[in-house]
């Protein structure tokens, strides 16, 4: 554990993807323990409904569900905003539990200038026209990470450096570069004609901080890409924006995540602190 952690004034994560073989827990709880954010935005597809299986809910996913809720117990907001993956929560929009609220969007307001927050699957016609065959995608896309998880597995053994095989498949294939590219750019476009200074999604897995400019004005563009192969979130802290990236923080990467608290089935005893955290924020806001 750090000695001091680092603050963050906003911190921005997506597409975590729990439930999944390919979310990458650990090294989020390494990050998550070496931050003290005063504003935690979850922005979509935190955990993929769409794959969920009883069969497979390791506790250092657990763990990662404990640790924003001990946001709460802090008193620190988290926004949920939802995602395609975890589109089953869209009819809770609105719902307030202490400093909890599952929102569709959100629009934060940061030292004067309006941050528009979104998931992003809206913008994507597969999603709108052919949900099958997204989540016929999605599947496959799990499996490209388990291959590329033995394939670094035997890397390692040889000494070899880690290759991530959707990320060139994505840099290789002009169709996928052109959907990013596209993505990015009417985002932006929407984002100035209505005004807004930033505009932060997830969704497309792919960190990115760029300013996006037309004939009507400017905004910044920004995402937080995923914890799958990015391993990136955004923050926001003393009115910049900046993307981190876990494999660039030699501190995090150094702190060993407590995952041995819990047995992997002793989840009564999680859910039951997880309500008394509630409770206790609740009772700290009421007063």
């Amino acid at each position: 554990m750090p000695k001091s952690k680092r603050e963050v004034d906003v911190l921005v994560l997506s597409d975590i993807h729990l439930g999944t073989m390919g979310c990458r827990a650990e090294e989020l709880l390494k990050y998550l323990s070496s931050i003290q954010p005063k504003k935690v935005i979850l922005n979509g597809d935190i955990v993929d409904i769409w794959q969920f299986s009883k069969r497979f809910w390791p506790k250092s996913h657990m763990r990662i569900i404990k640790h924003f809720t001990s946001f709460l117990s802090k008193g620190i907001p988290v926004y949920y905003v939802t995602g395609n993956h975890d589109e089953l929560l869209r009819k809770f929009e609105g719902f307030t539990l202490g400093g909890l609220s599952i929102v569709n969007k959100i629009v934060l307001n940061l030292d004067g200038k309006k941050a528009w927050i979104f998931h992003g699957d809206v913008f994507d016609v597969t999603m709108q026209y052919a949900k099958w065959l997204t989540k016929l995608g999605s599947i496959g896309y799990d499996l490209l990470i388990l291959i590329n998880s033995a394939v670094n597995f035997f890397a390692k053994m040889l000494g070899k450096e880690k290759v991530s095989l959707s990320k060139k498949i994505k840099n290789s294939v002009k169709s996928a570069v052109k959907y990013i590219n596209n993505f990015e750019e009417i985002a932006g476009d929407i984002a100035i004609t209505k005004g807004y200074d930033y505009v932060v999604c997830g969704h497309i897995h792919h960190p990115e901080m760029k300013e996006i400019s037309n004939k009507e004005g400017a905004t910044m563009y920004l995402n937080s890409g995923d914890w799958i192969e990015s391993l990136s979130a955004l923050e926001y802290h003393q009115g910049k924006w900046s993307i981190y990236e876990y494999n660039e923080d030699e501190n995090a990467r150094d702190i060993v995540p407590d995952l041995e608290s819990y047995k992997l089935d002793d989840y009564d005893k999680i859910f039951k602190e997880m309500l008394t955290e509630f409770t206790s924020n609740n009772k700290l806001i009421a007063s």
